[in-house]
């Protein structure tokens, strides 16, 4: 027994309606977005994979969090499926400025021993943004 995976991370926002917006226009999926606008959840996730990022909107105040958390602290690696090309175009056709890449990574997977590189973006919280692609 022990650690096996990464069930959720969470980010605070300074706007959760813009970074709504913003990461459904990139087609993932927000979860509780409807409970958290009745105002019946405090909080809404975006759902990635088998993982979760979920999202302190403004105003969020918890004692289990980090005593630091602020917006644009964050720093999330996805793992894209298809070639580095094709999420260049993805991200660029969406109007994604992408900061840095793609270029050499290494990643988590085998040890960090797979060849992948990496492209850079940020969201509308200046959070930074990584798309892995694996070789």
């Amino acid at each position: 027994m022990g650690t096996v995976g990464i069930d959720h991370i969470a980010i605070p926002t300074a706007d959760a309606e813009r970074l709504i917006k913003f990461y459904k226009m990139l087609g993932f999926t927000i979860n509780d977005e409807a409970e958290w606008r009745a105002g019946e959840a405090r909080i809404f996730s975006i759902q990635v994979g088998d993982s979760k990022v979920n999202v302190h909107p403004e105003g969020f105040t918890a004692d289990l969090r980090g005593p630091t958390a602020m917006p644009g602290c964050g720093d999330i690696c996805f793992v894209w499926d298809g070639t580095a090309d094709d999420c260049k175009d993805w991200l660029e056709g969406l109007g994604v400025e992408i900061i840095r890449g793609p270029g050499p990574r290494k990643g988590a997977k085998a040890g960090g021993t797979l060849p992948a590189v990496s492209m850079y973006a940020r969201d509308p919280d200046e959070n930074l943004l990584e798309w892995m692609v694996y070789l």
